[in-house]
């Protein structure tokens, strides 16, 4: 089939799918959750030639790691799976209501958006992550993952569509689009009264590639230039395990740390330490003047660094006059994905929560807590970094919309 034509499959599919029932659709996702286990060795054998691949065209070491699938990855994928069916279903749920003066009733129920494209790069589980989540929230999913991955996403959404709809999921609800032409994105995006909304997941390019050229809805995710700012008279002990944590437990992912903000007040006591600790983590410092005279190992900053997601170990270093500079630096280079202030005043913590723009902003904890199972909400599809119509990590609820439903006994408007 053409794009257009499996959009077409997609959109019909919607229609039905928002009238499937729960039980159905958690039926559906137990039984994709054992097929994955089931299929393992076809999966394992597809992946292995995208890691052949990716090695001969020498890509980078972090993601080889996000392309990689082993049997422990493909549990946790199947883990999640089935964690989504056990989450409550959002289709249907009365958000709102009341009963107007003239007697009619309105009620504000949530529904499936419709036909959701998800474009992405080389992450596998990504595949298992949207399908399990738009299935659950009532909406059909074009998928298209990056040329990098394409033997093991082609194999993996075959497996779960199969599955799906053999256990009652409308036929077309699941796509994947195996052309590996940036021209298929153009055409998916640009795929008005078929296509609902469109997620992009990936790097900065991608992300601005698909806003930039699409005249779909796009739900902007992921990029995170994420800083983490240490008072002065913080907890530095404190201050220390934040910053470790934040830059080097997953330097790949959107909310690592990628610039450690310090107060100029903190610099003597908390700074030499701070960053002869990052060293012995393998992180590569890039700073300003104050730092590099500190640390005569640090790299000289760039005004590009402050705006760069390294997505590897390497942090960029400031010292800031005051709250308000660290304030004013985030706000400027900042991507709104999540930011943090280490410190004991109740009152700097406070201004820079309410003054620091992003979807998430911390005090006294670690930018890597930005992930829905961490906040609670359960499996996700990406961490939204706009303010319409989803913000933060996007779980099953933002996946719908909303309707009225209007009740009345003959009224007519005067």
């Amino acid at each position: 089939m053409t794009i257009r034509e499996q959009a077409m499959e997609a959109a019909a599919a919607a229609r039905k799918l928002a009238a499937v029932s729960p039980a159905i659709k958690n039926k559906a996702l137990e039984a994709m959750a054992d097929a994955l286990l089931a299929e393992q060795e076809g999966i394992l054998a597809s992946n292995a030639k995208d890691m052949e691949a990716g090695k001969a065209k020498n890509m980078k070491a972090s993601l080889l790691d996000r392309l990689l699938l082993t049997s422990a990855r493909l549990a946790d994928m199947a883990d999640g799976l089935r964690q989504v069916a056990a989450l409550k279903d959002p289709v249907g749920e009365i958000i709102g209501g009341c009963t107007l003066a003239n007697g009619l009733t309105v009620t504000k129920i949530r529904v499936p958006l419709g036909v959701i494209g998800i474009i992405y790069e080389a992450r596998p589980n990504v595949t298992a992550d949207a399908i399990g989540l738009c299935l659950k929230s009532g909406n059909a999913v074009i998928l298209k993952g990056g040329s990098e991955a394409i033997h093991s996403n082609t194999k993996i959404a075959a497996v779960l569509r199969a599955a799906a709809e053999e256990a009652g999921i409308p036929a077309g609800s699941i796509q994947f689009i195996t052309s590996t032409d940036h021209a298929a994105v153009q055409e998916l995006i640009t795929l008005n009264g078929l296509v609902d909304v469109v997620i992009p997941r990936g790097s900065g390019r991608l992300i601005q590639a698909v806003v930039g050229n699409a005249s779909v809805p796009v739900i902007e995710t992921g990029v995170g230039v994420c800083h983490t700012f240490v008072d002065a008279g913080a907890d530095y002990a404190m201050a220390e395990a934040i910053i470790i944590n934040a830059k080097t437990q997953r330097p790949g992912v959107c909310n690592a740390m990628e610039t450690l903000l310090v107060h100029k007040g903190a610099v003597q006591e908390f700074l030499p330490h701070m960053l002869q600790a990052l060293k012995e983590k393998g992180v590569q410092i890039i700073g300003d003047e104050t730092v590099c005279a500190m640390d005569k190992e640090a790299l000289p900053a760039t005004e590009e660094d402050w705006a760069t997601e390294y997505g590897d170990l390497r942090l960029s270093v400031k010292v800031v006059e005051n709250t308000d500079e660290a304030i004013e630096h985030i706000n400027k280079y900042g991507t709104k994905h999540s930011e943090c202030i280490v410190t004991r005043s109740f009152a700097n913590a406070r201004k820079f929560q309410q003054m620091v723009d992003a979807a998430c902003v911390y005090a006294n904890a670690s930018t890597r807590f930005t992930d829905g199972f961490q906040f609670g909400f359960g499996a996700e599809i990406g961490i939204s970094t706009q303010k319409l119509h989803a913000r933060g990590p996007m779980a099953l609820p933002e996946l719908t919309t909303y309707k009225y439903l209007i009740s009345g006994d003959g009224q007519v408007r005067p």
